[in-house]
């Protein structure tokens, strides 16, 4: 079976993505398995700021869009700040973050790098902002 994190980078592939910028985690698993099959070149930074920022680079050097994978909570809070920038400027760029187990969102249990809405969040620096809850979306 295939997991929609492998989907999903099959569907970036498709849609041109040649290049992620992230750093492995436990919530983004799914994410980097799918890389494995792929001719997507991963980049892995030192910090989740820094692969918002090389995307945000990428995409103004190459003029394609560009992507990274986030871990949730302090993965996307990290990279507010050049989203807000590529915001500004209008620089082509996807994030793509995980979130908690569906039934643990909003719960404000603590679990870990839980974010109240992390939604709302993204939704301040970016166009558009969604959480998938089903793998058919």
């Amino acid at each position: 079976m295939v997991s929609s994190g492998e989907n999903l980078v099959r569907l970036l592939a498709h849609y041109g993505i040649d290049t992620v910028f992230g750093i492995p985690g436990n919530h983004t698993v799914q994410l980097y398995r799918g890389l494995a099959d792929s001719n997507i070149r991963h980049i892995s930074p030192r910090h989740e700021q820094g692969a918002a920022f090389m995307a945000d680079g990428y995409a103004r050097a190459t003029g394609k869009p560009a992507a990274c994978f986030l871990i949730s909570g302090p993965g996307l809070g990290n990279a507010i700040t050049p989203l807000m920038q590529a915001l500004a400027d209008s620089v082509p760029m996807l994030v793509i973050s995980s979130v908690a187990a569906r039934e643990h969102l909003g719960l404000g249990e603590g679990r870990l790098h839980e974010v109240p809405d992390p939604r709302s969040l993204a939704q301040q620096c970016t166009r558009f902002s969604h959480t998938l809850m089903r793998p058919d979306e």
